[in-house]
């Protein structure tokens, strides 16, 4: 009974199998509810929307699913660098990516650091929402957050790079952590140091998380198919989350060139970079990442994606697909589900043959 697990009991989901809750538009109520309807745990990313946004997105996902979701959001959604940030720090890091602006034929944006944190009035939406599960990344809310969702009976997820991380959720008494692993497509959710000083394997995170926390383990990194999800049971994971497997199907929002990469040979060769929003993830490979090193200059979260947002429209209407990043895990190589409840029943089916 490999799906009798201490997640499946506390979310009240049959599956300890759950989607990556993928912010920046690439969620959506469909994909969400093919995963929860299949006895999952569907996830919506929420850090881009306001609260009027999330409580719309929340209406929709009544009319698809009555069975249990999770959605996610950021606890610092706005760099703490931003607010000194200079007028002449911003234009020097504009040059350095003119060039590709002037390629596609289209001005440099003015950009105002003017960027206040919505991750408070968010919560607020959570609350009047009631999801089963509130999962956050990039830091722990504050404990009236977390003391308001357990008198609601809302599950909280925090996530964790490394062993000081999860000790630091685990004393704020979350529900569940999810071991988020180097190998991750999207953000390094990192908080307590660097992501680049954060960069520990799936199932070596699983280990240490295991020999040193007592709260429940999600695995998340580079699973994505039935023999992902038993290695991660078998080495002490309560539950495991995929995120590629699921951005590459119709339901999520990704677009159709996205998709058609993430099942090529290309998504064989992924990078983590800040290029495309400030923070480090890891995506498929391209002339921006190779051309915006590590050590190169960005700007600090989100002014950075506002920066690129604009360029990675004019890419897509023009076809220049290697100046637009596209997120990826570094396992895309048993892809093969563009549906998610066919990509469900797979990976129940082939797990449970796995445990006869």
């Amino acid at each position: 009974m490999w799906h009798k697990t201490q997640i499946s009991e506390l979310f009240g989901i049959k599956y300890p199998i759950l989607s990556g809750p993928m912010g920046g538009g690439l969620s959506t109520p469909e994909l969400l509810a093919a995963v929860s309807n299949a006895g999952g745990l569907g996830s919506f990313g929420a850090y881009t929307l306001d609260p009027d946004q999330i409580l719309a997105a929340a209406q929709i996902i009544k009319t698809k699913t009555d069975k249990p979701y999770n959605i996610n959001l950021w606890v610092s959604d706005v760099d703490a660098s931003l607010i000194d940030y200079s007028a002449t720090q911003i234009e020097e890091v504009k040059q350095l990516f003119k060039p590709y602006f002037d390629e596609l034929s289209i001005p440099l944006p003015e950009l105002d650091v003017n960027i206040p944190s919505r991750f408070l009035q968010q919560a607020e939406a959570i609350f009047e929402i009631r999801p089963a599960v509130f999962s956050f990344i990039f830091g722990i809310p504050p404990k009236e957050i977390l003391d308001e969702c357990r008198r609601m009976g809302i599950k909280t997820v925090g996530a964790a790079t490394t062993i000081d991380e999860a000790l630091a959720l685990e004393e704020a008494k979350v529900d569940a952590i999810v071991a988020a692993g180097f190998e991750a497509g999207g953000h390094r959710p990192s908080f307590l140091r660097p992501a680049q000083d954060s960069l520990t394997g799936t199932f070596t995170l699983i280990q240490q998380l295991k020999a040193s926390i007592k709260t429940p383990i999600i695995a998340a990194g580079g699973i994505a198919d039935a023999k992902g999800i038993a290695a991660a049971l078998t080495l002490g994971a309560d539950a495991v989350q995929l995120g590629t497997a699921f951005l590459a199907t119709n339901e999520s929002n990704a677009t159709p060139i996205h998709r058609a990469k993430l099942f090529s040979e290309e998504s064989n060769y992924t990078v983590l970079s800040k290029s495309l929003t400030g923070r480090m993830g890891r995506l498929i490979r391209n002339r921006i990442s190779d051309e915006i090193k590590q050590e190169t200059a960005v700007l600090p979260f989100p002014l950075q994606s506002r920066l690129i947002g604009q360029l990675k429209t004019a890419a897509l209407a023009q076809g220049k697909t290697d100046l637009i990043n596209f997120w990826s895990g570094q396992n895309t190589v048993n892809l093969k589900h563009t549906r998610a409840a066919a990509l469900m029943q797979a990976l129940i089916t082939e797990t449970t043959n796995l445990y006869p």
